[in-house]
């Protein structure tokens, strides 16, 4: 493609009038809850440790001072959000710039456009509430039904997942990705390859559904509770049409918890060739400090304006993708 060709944006007027439409919305809908709308950095001086994404690093001129020379354009603005939150500010939320490196496809860019808010005195479960206000008073949809991850598995793929022996995802998956490749893979890994080829190919005919009680393993930034004998996280994702469309958590408080789980993500990138990431000690400290309790959630606004628009891909929706950046 030529830059003759290149220039022009891959997203019509039309979608980009829905765009101004969709943010005008979503700030009307937090004004009228009295939530915050907040802005913080688009760069900062740490990444993230979860193994499934990666951190794009940005280097810049050290400033007098500090010899810092190296940051990371953020994944999402979660930790300095939760830096705010224990600083007093109250019930938050800010529409973001996000960038996750390696993110590629019909719904994904590398740089794409992110909700995220946190009620403190909230459960997930009134999160989810309100993330079905705002999602469908927006599309015009109906309600959404509630599963849990086992009920969703073993509805969708005939599988419990907590009992699941792993030489039955290993088998199962080998078809999707090949037997030496699935024979690899971590049991949380096989289990996310069964939730994308099943789960949420059948949750494309359905109404509109959260899934929540995921695995333990499965939330690194969640509380944990036992149901029926196993470890679960207070943690939920809203499927339309197939789509996930959020991520939520009950949000873990514990800074001791916390630190041991980024050494255990560490670990676990490490063990598949990653490298390790600096420990984001200003959140910790935050933590220490005192984080509210409360609930988070991070919606794809992309996805969002993907859904209203009825379109299929997210170049659809945004002006200029990587390839035209």
């Amino acid at each position: 493609m030529t830059a003759n060709e290149r220039w022009q944006p891959t997203a019509s007027l039309a979608d980009l009038q829905a765009r101004a439409l969709q943010l005008a919305y979503l700030r009307d809908f937090f004004a009228r809850r009295g939530v915050l709308e907040v802005e913080t950095p688009v760069l900062g001086r740490h990444g993230v440790t979860d193994l499934n994404l990666d951190s794009i690093a940005a280097r810049f001129a050290p400033i007098a001072g500090d010899s810092c020379d190296q940051g990371w354009l953020q994944t999402s603005p979660e930790y300095h959000m939760k830096r705010l939150l224990a600083a007093g500010s109250g019930s938050i939320f800010q529409v973001f710039r996000a960038f996750r490196s390696g993110e590629r496809g019909h719904r994904h860019n590398p740089e794409f456009s992110l909700l995220e808010w946190y009620r403190p005195g909230f459960t997930d479960l009134q999160l989810m509430a309100e993330v079905a206000d705002l999602v469908c008073d927006w599309l015009g949809c109906s309600r959404p039904e509630v599963l849990s991850y086992r009920a969703a598995m073993q509805c969708h793929a005939g599988i419990d997942p907590f009992t699941v022996a792993d030489e039955e995802l290993v088998q199962r998956c080998g078809a999707w990705v090949g037997e030496s490749l699935a024979a690899s893979l971590d049991r949380d890994t096989l289990l996310e390859l069964v939730m994308s080829h099943q789960v949420e190919v059948a949750l494309a005919g359905e109404a509109p559904t959260f899934i929540h009680q995921y695995p333990a393993s499965q939330a690194a930034l969640a509380r944990i509770s036992q149901v029926d004998g196993f470890a679960v996280a207070h943690r939920f994702e809203l499927y339309i049409g197939g789509l996930e469309l959020c991520n939520g958590y009950w949000e873990l408080t514990d800074p001791d918890e916390q630190r041991a789980r980024f050494e255990a993500d560490n670990r676990a990138r490490q063990a598949q060739g990653k490298p390790a990431m600096p420990v984001d000690e200003e959140l910790l400290a935050a933590l220490s400090a005192g984080l509210p309790d409360c609930a988070g959630v991070a919606l794809g606004l992309d996805r969002l304006l993907m859904l209203k628009q009825g379109r299929n891909a997210i170049d659809d929706v945004v002006a200029f993708p990587l390839e035209r950046a």
